[in-house]
């Protein structure tokens, strides 16, 4: 290890891929927005609290998939990145949009491959293998 004069010029060391990741998912959301207000997807009104309060995952008896994006998880994740809380540990939300989108409209399609890359990614900072 270098010491003395030099090496407080010396840049930390650290995995850049790892440390690019929130901003790498903050571009994902910022995608998955505005392809749902492009779609025309996107509700000026919020669901009534109930719904958004439902205990089921994605809050499934309650809202639509899109639904569930606009008003729980791009809210939730832009919270958490813009507050630097840690990210989740891992996110299986693909499975869940490939049972709800169908595959034949462009924005389905587009809207699957940026989930797609949000597991990916909150796989890659968490350390395990990708699938």
């Amino acid at each position: 290890m270098k010491s003395g004069y030099f090496a407080c010029f010396l840049p930390p060391v650290y995995n850049s891929a790892m440390h690019d990741i929130p901003n790498r998912i903050a571009d994902v959301l910022l995608e998955v927005e505005a392809l749902l207000r492009a779609s025309g997807k996107w509700e000026a009104f919020r669901p009534p609290e109930g719904a958004l309060l439902s205990p089921e995952p994605f809050c499934i008896d309650t809202l639509g998939f899109e639904q569930w994006l606009q008003w729980i998880f791009l809210p939730r994740m832009q919270q958490i990145l813009e507050y630097k809380k840690p990210l989740p540990a891992k996110s299986g939300i693909f499975a869940y949009a490939q049972e709800q989108l169908g595959k034949e409209e462009a924005p389905a399609g587009r809207l699957l491959l940026l989930i797609k890359r949000f597991d990916d990614l909150i796989t890659i900072q968490s350390g395990t293998k990708l699938h």
